[in-house]
């Protein structure tokens, strides 16, 4: 198999390594660089993950690099084709993806900046909370074009949204398509009339009550896994979304994805970062509210 590119996990905690693992295990890819501020972490996951090789397969090479605040390590992902950024604190009980803001903000700013520096052609994949939020600051951040900057939301909600409805069922998820758009938080918006089963439409299956009841389900679906867990957020889900997302970039297989993106309404004199069904490979340029996005970039100076 023809490997090529190279891909950069940025933070190497359960959500970084783990989408870091399965990047590795596309085998698509000539390096995955997993890296992180605390000394010597990326580096003995990624030793792990090598010695994985010859029982998964793959020859994908991990590289573990340690950076620091001031910039220094990043050298090590210079040219990287792809960048997914999983850097900063995640959610705990109680905790909403707002909450989050001030302090990851100063998080994915600095981490942008330094894509911008060694990496100036990369695609960016975020994934920090609040993730339409942070998306919209990394593209400020990093100055690259709006179609070089994506958020992975609609993917994890649109999982989530198939996997109950195939749960409730008692079908294979591989017969349940279903799209959700939106914010990804309260206000996203799962689409019950774009969902089928075996190509028929849900209603046919379930009352419109209880298909209310897995639209609410999935709108919540963070705070589920938050809850249970108690220390933590997911991870398992997520990086499987945004693992895939990179796969999409990367071959450009034509496969319709639903990111994080620009989406611009220059009649309504607004911008917004949301999740929007866009096919593989480099997404067409589309624009929370510009002022916010402002707002939040200068708050995290």
């Amino acid at each position: 198999m023809a490997r090529s590119g190279k891909v950069t996990v940025v933070g190497a905690g359960f959500y970084g390594s783990t989408t870091a693992q399965r990047l590795a295990e596309y085998d698509v890819f000539e390096t995955v660089v997993l890296t992180d501020i605390i000394e010597g972490k990326p580096e003995g996951l990624a030793l792990d993950m090598n010695q994985s090789r010859p029982v998964e397969g793959f020859e994908t090479k991990v590289v573990g690099v340690t950076t620091g605040t001031d910039g220094s390590g990043y050298e090590q992902t210079a040219d990287s084709d792809i960048v997914v950024i999983t850097a900063g604190l995640p959610r705990k009980p109680g905790m909403s993806r707002m909450d989050l803001i001030e302090t990851n903000a100063k998080i994915v700013r600095q981490v942008a900046e330094n894509v911008a520096k060694f990496s100036p052609e990369a695609v960016v994949i975020v994934v920090s909370n609040p993730l339409d939020e942070m998306t919209a600051l990394a593209q400020l951040a990093t100055g690259f074009p709006k179609n070089r900057v994506i958020g992975q939301a609609g993917m994890l909600d649109t999982a989530r949204f198939s996997h109950f409805v195939a749960e409730t069922l008692a079908v294979p998820v591989a017969s349940v398509r279903t799209l959700t758009l939106g914010s990804h938080g309260d206000t996203m918006v799962p689409v019950p009339s774009r969902c089928t089963v075996d190509g028929k439409p849900l209603s046919d299956f379930l009352a419109a009550d209880k298909v209310e009841e897995l639209v609410v389900r999935t709108r919540n679906g963070g705070a589920e896994v938050v809850a249970l867990l108690k220390t933590g957020s997911a991870y398992y889900a997520p990086s499987a979304a945004a693992a895939r997302m990179a796969r999409a970039v990367a071959t450009d297989a034509g496969s319709v994805v639903t990111p994080t993106t620009l989406v611009s309404k220059p009649s309504m004199g607004r911008d917004w970062f949301m999740s929007s069904a866009r096919p593989s490979g480099l997404p067409s340029t589309m624009s929370v509210s510009t002022t916010v996005l402002k707002m939040s970039y200068s708050a995290s100076r």
